[in-house]
């Protein structure tokens, strides 16, 4: 590395943005998960429903009694009016789907169930919404790694609560941005860094650190295949730091040690009735 572009906060090129996360936000969700990373804000709910859609229906009813009828994973991704800088239009009030969020939400989902066993589920699904409080560059790779955060928490829940018979978990996930600027790649970029780079990629890997997807293109400057390869390193090497940090907040969680009435909790709640 020659002279990497100097960064906000003074981070290193290698260097993941602050982390902090927050369980169980919402009272009636399975499981939720606040994930901040820098000033990006995101809110992962999971939910567990009976049913699945039409097409898999079909396929299970042609299945009949020689195979197990297999569940569903589908999630929704969506940024609230006053996430950006310039409020962005609720979908609603065009009467139509952002082509952006609809190919985010298409991400999350299909990452998501490469490491979840549909077939232990029956005809049930996983729904998981995933809604950006703030954007500041990388809400995708924050969806993805908040809830898979936010599935681990819900899938011991449904265990605990013999709402499923065994871990459906085959594998966990986490996403992270990598960015090439002036020709130096840079791990995890917020915005300002995002708008001036000449290429930026994202990456989604498991935990047995294989590739679930990696989207990325030039915008710029080509990217030598030198390039990709320390791109590709600084991506792994960010990733299996997103997955300690998980742990971390995890492993406390699970001991109590974050235990606390939350803002949306039903315990918090009050009879505003009148």
């Amino acid at each position: 590395m020659k002279n990497p572009p100097e960064r906000i906060n003074g981070r290193k090129h290698n260097q993941l943005r602050n982390v902090e996360v927050q369980f169980n936000l919402f009272g009636y969700a399975d499981a939720s998960v606040l994930y901040q990373v820098g000033n990006t804000k995101v809110l992962c709910a999971v939910n567990l429903q009976q049913g699945v859609p039409y097409f898999l229906k079909s396929k299970n009813a042609l299945l009949g009694n020689t195979g197990k009828k297999s569940g569903w994973l589908n999630a929704e991704y969506s940024m609230l009016p006053s996430s950006t800088t310039v409020r962005t239009v609720r979908e609603i009030s065009s009467m139509r789907r952002n082509g952006r969020s609809v190919e985010i939400s298409r991400l999350i989902s299909r990452s998501l169930r490469t490491i979840v066993d549909l077939s232990l589920l029956g005809e049930r699904t996983i729904t998981i919404d995933c809604d950006v409080l703030q954007a500041d560059g990388g809400t995708r790779t924050a969806c993805i790694t908040g809830a898979s955060l936010a599935l681990r928490l819900a899938v011991n829940k449904w265990i605990n609560e013999k709402i499923i018979n065994e871990n459906i978990l085959i594998d966990q996930i986490a996403a992270v941005s990598v960015g090439v600027i002036d020709g130096e790649a840079l791990l995890d970029i917020e915005f300002s860094e995002d708008k001036r780079a000449d290429a930026d990629f994202n990456f989604v890997l498991t935990r047995s650190n294989k590739i679930v997807e990696v989207q990325g293109a030039s915008e710029g400057v080509a990217v030598s295949w030198q390039q990709f390869d320390e791109v590709k390193a600084l991506a792994v090497n960010g990733i299996e730091q997103l997955f300690a940090i998980g742990d971390q907040y995890l492993e406390k969680m699970f001991e109590g040690d974050l235990k606390k009435v939350p803002l949306f909790s039903l315990q918090n709640r009050t009879d505003l009735s009148v």
